[in-house]
């Protein structure tokens, strides 16, 4: 399907139509139609999987002022409409693209840090599926931001919120446990151990997945 002019045009019942189909199957987005995860962490933050424009619609009523988009800025239905959903209902959009299938880069992680302390709350953040990106990033804003334990922040990459720890993302749950052992023997602050100890070629190195997880995460689930 040809989107070329799509971005920011959706003045003709043909271009919206067009924008809403590719949104519904090509992004799966009957799936969240029928099944969507929107769980509250705390005051202040939730997390989602992509949200239609009718749940954008409803989020100031629910006093939330940002949408943190994990997908990062597409030429897809879904974030056309997202992105035309929040400047309609005053929704502040801030696109903050997460990798699920690689050990975090030190860049992001610093720009997760930095994006805890300065965007406005109460806020939500969501990928596709509300279940990978969406669950690393609950683990950093609740250990990071709200100072959770750590073992207890990584119950948000749980099998509950369609995450499986032998796929291919189950990289984000050995990042965290790496540093868990680390400063089991030798405490230290999250971050420092970032900039100073975190090696990610050698956390992927020491990695493995089982093959029926990736099957299920990878070609089953269909998950980006």
């Amino acid at each position: 399907m040809d989107r070329t002019g799509w971005r920011n045009d959706l003045s003709t019942p043909w271009r919206r139509f067009r924008t809403r189909m590719d949104s519904l199957f090509k992004d799966h987005a009957f799936i969240r139609c029928l099944w969507h995860t929107d769980l509250r962490l705390s005051d202040k933050m939730w997390r989602a999987g992509q949200p239609l424009p009718h749940q954008i619609r409803r989020m100031p009523r629910r006093g939330i002022k940002t949408l943190v988009n994990l997908r990062g800025e597409r030429d897809c239905g879904s974030y056309i409409l997202e992105e035309e959903a929040c400047r309609k209902y005053g929704v502040t959009l801030v696109n903050f693209p997460v990798n699920s299938r690689a050990a975090p880069k030190k860049e992001y992680l610093r720009g997760a840090d930095r994006l805890f302390r300065t965007i406005e709350y109460p806020a939500m953040m969501h990928c596709k599926a509300g279940a990978d990106r969406a669950g690393l990033m609950s683990v950093l804003y609740l250990f990071l931001h709200e100072g959770v334990p750590l073992e207890r922040a990584m119950r948000q990459l749980s099998w509950k919120y369609g995450h499986f720890k032998k796929s291919r993302t189950g990289i984000i749950d050995h990042f965290f446990e790496t540093y868990r052992e680390y400063n089991a023997r030798h405490p230290i602050d999250f971050m420092t151990w970032v900039e100073d100890v975190y090696d990610p070629e050698a956390v992927k190195a020491s990695f493995s997945t089982k093959w029926w997880s990736r099957t299920l995460v990878d070609i089953i689930l269909h998950r980006e």
